[in-house]
C-alpha cells in the first residue's frame, strides 16, 4: 500500500480536539486495510514527527434515508496516533488558530 493511499482526512471535532491539546493524540481517517505500522510510517513521513503509537478502531456505517429508500453508508477506519513527548503537527495548530480567530 502506497503512503499517499493510507491517510484519508484529518478528523477536527471536539473530542479530537481534547485529544490533541490535552493527550498528544492526533485523529485520522485512514484506509480500512492500512496496517498499524503502515499508519505510523505516513504520519512520520509525511508530518516529520516521532509515532509512539496507534490504536485503531473501525466504525460501522450507518442507514440514511433518502426519502422511501433506505440506503447504507460505508464502513471507515478511524485512527488515533499517540506522538512521542515534545512532538507535535504544525497542520493542526493552523487549523486551531483560525478557528480561534473565526469566533472573535
Amino acid at each position: 500500500m502506497r503512503l499517499e493511499d493510507v491517510i484519508r482526512r484529518p478528523i477536527v471535532n471536539e473530542k479530537s480536539t481534547l485529544c490533541r491539546r490535552y493527550g498528544n493524540q492526533y485523529v485520522f481517517a485512514v484506509d480500512l486495510k492500512a496496517t498499524k505500522q503502515d499508519i505510523a510510517n505516513a504520519v512520520s513521513t509525511f508530518f516529520g514527527v516521532k509515532v509512539d503509537s496507534v490504536n485503531t478502531l473501525v466504525m460501522p456505517g450507518k442507514d440514511k434515508r433518502f426519502g422511501r429508500h433506505i440506503g447504507h453508508s460505508n464502513k471507515w477506519k478511524k485512527a488515533v496516533v499517540t506522538l512521542a513527548d515534545g512532538q507535535k503537527i504544525e497542520f493542526f495548530d493552523k487549523v486551531d488558530d483560525a478557528a480561534e480567530a473565526a469566533e472573535a
